[in-house]
């Protein structure tokens, strides 16, 4: 009877620990998340995807420079550059978006696919995610001589590698090759450049300040022209199921191929405010 008793004993505690070590390595496995808050972080994509059946809509709004003073109530006053968007997971690692900015009015459409996301145990040590699309300007350009713009003329096209690592609790950062192309940069995009060609790294940080805050820093460093760098300095703020994202930001663009060719202010004296509204939507109900 003893013998029954420990032999019972022994295979309980078997047990017990083959369980609790299932769930230490289901655990240490367990992929990383919200390296980021959104799927946006101040102007650049991230490596957050979205839910199948998910859609995630965002406003972007950049004003003035800050430079015009208390006259221009610090840049509210002139003219600001919207955009609207609307990105949809078709799985839970690609998803489908369309924007429209007020600068140019340009349409971009672009697509982001998720290859993998980071591990606790670090077996994956990071998040690799791309994206790509092709913008077209819709402006009325009519007023111009012959010969008139063809549709071609109107497009850009850009893409982007990401590449995200949360480091602790804390800081997270991610580093995004990037290139922007124009078809035909003259005479119709609001750009700085005249290149048809763009490259840039954009480099995007985190540090969580609360549990539902973040301070936020983005740069991108311009690789293959002179044109000043994109600098932007902000807070992500998570509410009600929101995530708002304000910030100053050398440049008044929006979309990818304008962060890269549409120019940038001195930091500082020719900051820009900006803000951007985040909201996920579960549109139905996620397939097995």
């Amino acid at each position: 009877m003893k013998m029954l008793i420990h032999t019972i004993l022994l295979c309980l505690m078997a047990l017990t620990a083959h369980a609790q070590l299932e769930r230490q390595l289901e655990e240490s496995s367990r992929e990383v998340d919200l390296i980021f808050h959104a799927p946006r972080h101040i102007n650049l994509l991230t490596v957050e995807p979205l839910e199948k059946k998910s859609l995630h809509f965002a406003i972007m709004h950049t004003f003035g420079t800050l430079d015009g003073g208390v006259r221009d109530l610090f840049g509210l006053d002139n003219g600001a550059n919207i955009q609207f968007s609307f990105e949809y997971g078709i799985t839970d690692k690609f998803s489908l978006a369309i924007a429209r900015a007020s600068r140019d009015k340009v349409y971009n459409m672009y697509g982001r696919y998720h290859f993998f996301k980071q591990t606790i145990d670090d077996a994956k040590p990071f998040s690799l995610s791309v994206s790509g699309g092709v913008a077209v300007n819709s402006s009325d350009y009519s007023f111009l001589p012959e010969p008139a713009i063809g549709f071609s003329d109107r497009l850009s096209y850009s893409g982007q590698v990401m590449l995200a690592r949360r480091f602790s609790d804390k800081i997270s950062l991610q580093v995004s090759p990037m290139f922007a192309y124009f078809l035909n940069p003259q005479p119709i995009f609001q750009i700085e450049g005249e290149d048809n060609l763009y490259l840039a790294l954009g480099f995007s940080g985190k540090y969580k300040i609360t549990g539902k805050s973040s301070l936020t820093l983005q740069y991108i460093p311009n690789l293959n022209n002179d044109l000043r760098n994109n600098l932007g300095v902000g807070i992500d703020i998570e509410a009600g199921g929101h995530v708002f994202q304000m910030y100053f930001v050398t440049s008044q663009a929006l979309n990818e191929p304008y962060l890269l060719a549409g120019g940038n202010g001195v930091p500082g004296e020719q900051f820009r405010l900006g803000f951007n509204v985040n909201r996920i939507f579960a549109t139905g109900r996620r397939g097995r």
